[in-house]
């Protein structure tokens, strides 16, 4: 998954949650069963504020089972009405193929209308597809021209406190997109929202903290960042945090903790914790050695980017399977993945 996808999914969840002013201009109404009615003969009397809303739920599943085809179909009525929000959330289901096949020209054409109304998310998400070149022809001029965009929405909500904006802001200066890349503009922008609890920031400022970049090196500084942001759920955190155990920086070295971060981010679906957490049962470090487990977590790692990387290790580890072993641990990889809706 791209950078644009996970901060689309990230983002499109704090509608549901509405815990800052950038995500509560977005959000919609409660939750319950009762405002759901509301919302639902509001949005078929053509409501377009009710129709995203419906449709942010069912994206969600709150209050309504999870359909991302229903919540295109609300996205895209409102979307139709002028409803920017909507358009933008629609050009993210196009852009990550959920509820709709996956189009990036749709993407593009969605998120466009949304961005010239001034949305910095879609300003942000049009000016990504620009720089790949996904559903519009690659164009660094064109990319930078909406990222400066983006960057001065999201300047004006970050100053007024927004941590979901100086997330945004502080991303666009470790960057340098739309604006010069400044890792001390960085730091000091993932600062304010992660003192406002923000996990995103909270694994950015840790990030840097473990780079030296913006701030002096400080592995002590990293650990309790990315501890606190992996204490929220925040997969990749977790991962990082697994690293400085592995590693005996910022902490004493422990793989047995390192196996548990590893093993908590794995289980969200980060490869790169996969693909560790199979190399520690292979080798035996911080856990029993146990190949069946390696070849598990490492088929699921040798299912995406990560392929030629993972899939050399994994098939070490069958070569010390019994066939009847390596079938269960296939089978096994086949249902987790039918139960993360993923595809192997």
């Amino acid at each position: 998954m791209n950078s644009r996808s996970c901060r689309w999914l990230f983002v499109s969840a704090l509608l549901i949650t509405a815990s800052a002013p950038w995500a509560q201009r977005r959000a919609s109404p409660a939750s319950d069963q009762k405002s759901v009615a509301v919302i639902e003969r509001q949005a078929a009397n053509g409501d377009a504020a009710a129709q995203w809303a419906l449709g942010v739920r069912y994206e969600h599943g709150k209050g309504v089972p999870q359909d991302y085809a229903k919540a295109a179909f609300w996205f895209r009525k409102a979307a139709e009405q002028g409803n920017a929000t909507a358009q933008w959330l629609l050009g993210g289901l196009y852009d990550l193929g959920k509820g709709v096949p996956q189009d990036y020209a749709k993407a593009a054409f969605w998120y466009r209308k949304a961005a010239e109304q001034g949305d910095a998310e879609a300003q942000y998400d049009l000016g990504n597809l620009y720089e790949e070149g996904d559903g519009v022809p690659q164009d660094a001029t064109e990319a930078a021209a909406w990222y400066r965009k983006a960057a001065a929405g999201y300047r004006k909500a970050a100053e007024q406190g927004d941590a979901d904006a100086q997330d945004r802001l502080g991303f666009l200066y470790e960057s340098g997109r739309g604006v010069p890349q400044d890792y001390a503009q960085a730091a000091l922008w993932f600062r304010k929202a992660a003192e406002q609890g923000y996990a995103p920031s909270q694994f950015g400022l840790g990030s840097l903290y473990e780079d030296g970049e913006g701030v002096p090196q400080d592995y002590a500084q990293a650990e309790a960042w990315y501890r606190k942001a992996a204490e929220q759920g925040y997969a990749k955190a977790k991962y990082f945090l697994g690293n400085l155990y592995a590693l005996g920086e910022g902490v004493p070295q422990d793989y047995a903790q390192a196996a548990a971060w590893y093993r908590k981010a794995a289980e969200q679906g980060d490869d790169l914790a996969q693909k560790r957490l199979g190399n520690l049962y292979a080798l035996g470090h911080g856990v029993p050695q146990d190949f069946a487990e390696a070849y598990f977590w490492l088929d699921l790692a040798a299912a995406g980017p990560l392929a030629e990387w993972a899939a050399k290790d994994r098939d070490e580890a069958a070569s010390h399977l019994t066939p009847a072993d390596l079938s269960r641990e296939q089978e096994r990889a086949r249902k987790w993945f039918e139960a993360h809706q993923a595809k192997p």
